[in-house]
């Protein structure tokens, strides 16, 4: 997906408002449908900034992992001891 000046910051705060006419009741369903397919679109945008940020804090600092509390993933690296 491609937005065109987006930021993590703009992405939640977009997120933020959609949920918000979500939760309204009386909203027609093909505006729904249209909020929610935007929303689930910002939702893998966050996703994919988070794992990059998170990928570069790694690299930053491999021997700490105290600092991620898991891999990029989403596997918890602690789990395992």
């Amino acid at each position: 997906m491609k937005r065109e000046g987006m930021t993590f910051e703009k992405a939640m705060s977009r997120l933020d408002e959609i949920v918000k006419a979500l939760e309204k009741e009386g909203a027609p369903l093909d505006e729904s449908l249209k909020l929610f397919g935007e929303g689930a679109e910002l939702i893998a945008y966050c996703n994919k900034a988070l794992e990059t940020a998170q990928l570069k804090i790694e690299e930053l600092f491999p021997e700490e992992e105290h600092l991620t509390n898991g891999k990029a993933d989403g596997s918890d690296k602690t789990a395992a001891r």
